[in-house]
């Protein structure tokens, strides 16, 4: 088994061989490794960071990001998808994941050409292979490069390489589109894609770094990191009567705590039937 450093080194020699490159920056923790990597083996004439936009992502997100690749010292380009405009995308089936990253793949093809790139790079890693992510496949059908996942660096030893990098983003938990919070099945609107945006934004506010909101036939169900569940509590009423203000019936605590890809569990429940 490689050590970490063995797995730096060999994403150095992975990236050097690319020239030119396009690197998918959402501002999370392993794009931004991915995009401060290419700038350091490829220098950042040679890369250039795209920031998608789209109506499933937080703003702040966006604004964010964009500062954050330019502090890197990227080329910043920011351009967007309309997902609520692809039927594929909003009947929110399982396969819904690959129409949607089709979408962005497709665009960030477009300006690889454009640009005059080799690649398109996507920050990938490990983990992502431990859950369902039918994106996988739309990736490989514009064969983006996922480098972290080819020199098998998992979520920590990232946050690890992050951390000596003083990249500022080294714990900055998870991102994942706001369409995650709501039950495949469930047709997605802008109606529920806000209320779950802003009802996670609420419960951000009280000092809470990890919070989902899901969706449940107009039932909040809330999960945080089992550390923060007594903070819910104690702030249960002030978080019902302004969750309830944003429309939602019911608010509940999901007493399984904070967990990625909680909505996928059912799919694997069905699956060991």
């Amino acid at each position: 088994m490689l050590t970490l450093e063995e797995k730096n080194k060999q994403l150095t020699t992975v990236l050097q061989s690319m020239k030119r490159v396009i690197v998918a920056f959402s501002g999370g923790v392993d794009s931004t490794l991915v995009l401060h990597k290419a700038i350091e083996v490829l220098g950042s004439d040679n890369v250039i960071g795209v920031i998608v936009k789209s109506e499933l992502f937080r703003h702040e997100e966006f604004t964010q990001a964009t500062e954050l690749a330019q502090q890197l010292g990227a080329h910043v380009i920011e351009t967007e998808i309309e997902e609520l405009q692809d039927a594929n995308i909003v009947n929110n089936t399982p396969q819904s994941w690959y129409y949607s990253k089709r979408l962005l793949y497709a665009q960030l093809d477009d300006l690889k050409h454009k640009y005059h790139c080799a690649y398109v790079l996507d920050g990938m890693i490990m983990d992502d292979l431990d859950d369902y992510r039918p994106g996988l496949q739309a990736r490989d059908d514009f064969s983006v490069r996922s480098v972290l996942q080819e020199v098998e660096l998992y979520k920590y030893e990232v946050r690890t390489l992050s951390k000596q990098a003083d990249l500022p983003v080294w714990n900055k938990p998870a991102l994942c589109s706001l369409a995650s919070r709501i039950p495949y099945g469930e047709t997605l609107t802008m109606d529920k894609i806000t209320k779950v945006n802003e009802a996670e934004k609420i419960i951000l506010n009280l000092n809470i770094n990890h919070v989902r909101v899901r969706y449940h036939n107009n039932i909040a169900r809330i999960e945080v990191a089992d550390a923060d569940i007594a903070t819910l509590v104690q702030h249960r009423q002030a978080i019902s009567l302004q969750l309830k203000e944003l429309g939602f019936d019911y608010v509940t605590i999901d007493m399984d705590g904070y967990r990625v890809g909680s909505m996928n569990e059912v799919l694997n429940s069905s699956a060991s039937h």
